[in-house]
């Protein structure tokens, strides 16, 4: 079963950026490649238990076992080792993505304190976009007692749109809440 925003996206995004942007071909519109969701944690240096939580709490999220990013470099100022874990990161693709986007776009982003739309400048330039969330509760599958501390996340949503101005077209068209 294809989640709704898989079809939304063949049904009514397809047909209006095919005319928006003058595309020939229905494969030339933009689609969403991966969805990556990263948190990097600078405090595991001090405490290497903050690792497992965070693990739990993203495989609780997204559904998929995350991979434990470590430092490529050494850092005398942040007391940080060459291959010390640093943080955990999931690449979403398929329909777990697709039911991802939907969960992020119509259940966690309306539960941020005082949410007036998320900003339409985070492209880089190449049309994929990196949204940044303050604390893992705004996801419901987080259990508020469980939470042992407030940990953001950034969410990259790396689509085939050549422009940013396709690719905010795309997340729009979508459902993604701009500020207006």
């Amino acid at each position: 079963m294809a989640s709704e925003l898989k079809t939304k996206y063949r049904q009514e995004v397809v047909p209006s950026l095919q005319k928006e942007f003058n595309y020939t071909n229905s494969m030339q519109v933009p689609t969403i490649n991966k969805v990556v969701i990263n948190i990097g944690m600078g405090e595991v240096i001090q405490n290497a238990k903050a690792m497992d939580a965070a693990v739990a709490d993203l495989s609780a999220i997204t559904g998929q076992r995350p991979v434990i990013t470590r430092a490529k470099k050494s850092v005398a100022a942040f007391k940080l080792r060459e291959g010390m874990q640093i943080g955990c990161m999931v690449t979403l693709r398929g329909d777990r993505m697709y039911y991802f986007l939907e969960k992020l776009i119509n259940v966690a982003l309306p539960r941020i304190r005082d949410f007036q739309g998320v900003s339409s400048d985070a492209f880089d330039g190449r049309g994929n976009y990196t949204l940044g969330l303050r604390e893992q509760l705004v996801f419901p599958e987080i259990d508020y007692d469980k939470v042992d501390k407030l940990r953001g996340m950034e969410v990259s949503i790396v689509t085939t749109a050549t422009t940013d101005q396709e690719g905010r077209r795309l997340l729009a068209l979508l459902g993604m809440p701009f500020k207006k």
